[in-house]
């Protein structure tokens, strides 16, 4: 019997997120959503990330209405969320309760599978919502956060997976934010935790790099089960490769595949509509469809990258695009070489930038800066340099445990605050995220 290889399509998440920071409306998916559906994918990844956020802060979409939407239109496909583990879908550590009550009612308004992740690779900010996940019934996966530094060997990642899977996860993702994936150190990588681990594997990676379609060939060769593209109109550059190709590769090498490749290209033929018009409105950068092998050098997530530049295009600085981009490193090895994924990535992205425009390293320094050097965001994965940390917040306790056990319950606070501008448990968590967006936001519905 042939292995099976199953796609994830990324559309509907990663893919714009990646491309034009997270600005497609529900009204461009929904023609297309029927056609996702039947298209033969094992999930469609569709919230979680940066959608949330983005759909009250600059599209005014209920984000609890687009899931409820997209999974009433999903009768043979899993929806998957993308969750930050204690950070859920912000840029901090949020209680426990919150955490619960936001997978409860994720779960309950339409997500199939959540994909669960920490920054930091710290494993006790997973703990709760890989609990919550598994009670409320949703498939658990939990991802390592790939990256490269003086500890994240592959040993370093095998026996992180070793602690992922004794924590319950149904499976595991790879994920590969800046695609510095290497193929062949995708193969040994894959091979070492398949030969370890019985759950199934799932690579995520982005074609930053141009190295995207090679590393899934290695990593499908070394025992993937399956891997995250996206349809091609949305593909390539800081996306993920593109999943007609993928699935011409994975049936030439004699893999079984449920994609059917007739409806691919018709979901194709949708996208490629949108795609021209977010160029032509000027939201799509045609910039973050190219290829930039320097990711391999300075690391940055597609998505990352992409609201880097629309932010440097706003404070008409683009043309430190260059040098805050080499900065970066710089700032990541002073921090402990955290992965940088969301929010590490936006926070050391940030500094880099205060870096570069202030002409001094450190002149300003953020909040979320302050707090990660207090130990707020949990372990960093190489020993911070205390003269450095001294620096930056003097003589400020740095906290050693689980960040979230000096957090107080936020979830009747929150409900209290919003008050009678909440109508359901939905709009209080919404609140108790972004509280000053959602306030916004909920006022202006409400109207």
């Amino acid at each position: 019997m042939k292995k099976k290889i199953e796609f994830t399509e990324t559309v509907l998440r990663d893919a714009h997120q990646s491309l034009m920071a997270t600005r497609m409306r529900y009204e461009d998916m929904q023609p297309a959503l029927e056609m996702l559906d039947n298209a033969g994918y094992r999930a469609l990844e569709c919230w979680g990330g940066a959608t949330f956020d983005s759909c009250i802060r600059f599209l005014n979409e209920d984000p609890w209405e687009r899931i409820r939407n997209i999974k009433a239109h999903m009768k043979n496909t899993k929806t998957q969320m993308l969750l930050r583990g204690q950070n859920l879908l912000g840029y901090k550590n949020y209680p426990d309760d919150i955490v619960e009550k936001f997978i409860e009612l994720s779960i309950k308004n339409g997500v199939d599978v959540v994909r669960i992740f920490d920054a930091l690779n710290d494993v006790r900010n997973l703990e709760t919502s890989i609990s919550a996940a598994k009670r409320f019934g949703a498939e658990t996966q939990v991802a390592i956060s790939y990256t490269v530094s003086e500890v994240h060997t592959i040993e370093y990642f095998t026996k992180l997976s070793e602690t992922i899977a004794e924590m319950g996860a149904d499976s595991l993702a790879i994920k590969d934010m800046s695609g510095i994936l290497t193929p062949y150190e995708a193969y040994e990588l894959v091979r070492q935790i398949t030969k370890r681990l019985n759950l199934p594997v799932e690579l995520h990676t982005h074609a930053t790099t141009g190295m995207g379609s090679m590393t899934y060939l290695k990593g499908i060769e070394a025992g993937v089960d399956i891997i995250d593209t996206a349809i091609s109109p949305f593909s390539g550059g800081t996306s993920q490769p593109p999943t007609e190709t993928l699935y011409m590769l994975v049936k030439e090498k004699g893999y079984d595949t449920s994609l059917n490749i007739k409806i691919l290209e018709e979901i194709a033929n949708h996208f490629e509509k949108v795609k021209v018009k977010y160029i032509e409105e000027n939201i799509l950068p045609v910039k973050m469809l190219s290829v930039d092998p320097n990711g391999l050098i300075y690391q940055v997530p597609g998505g990352m990258l992409s609201n880097l530049y629309t932010q440097l295009e706003g404070l008409k600085k683009l043309e430190k695009y260059g040098e805050v981009l080499a900065e970066i490193p710089r700032v990541r090895k002073d921090l402990g070489y955290p992965p940088l994924v969301t929010p590490m990535s936006q926070m050391v992205g940030t500094q880099a930038t205060f870096n570069v425009i202030m002409g001094q390293r450190y002149k300003m320094v953020p909040k979320e800066i302050k707090e990660y050097l207090k130990g707020n965001y949990g372990k960093s994965p190489v020993k911070i340099d205390e003269d450095f940390r001294r620096s930056i917040i003097g003589d400020a306790e740095v906290i050693e445990g689980r960040p979230a056990d000096y957090l107080q319950p936020g979830l009747a606070t929150a409900r209290e605050e919003i008050g009678d501008l909440a109508r359901s448990e939905e709009d209080v968590l919404t609140y108790a995220l972004f509280p000053e967006v959602a306030r916004k936001f909920l006022e202006e519905r409400n109207k």
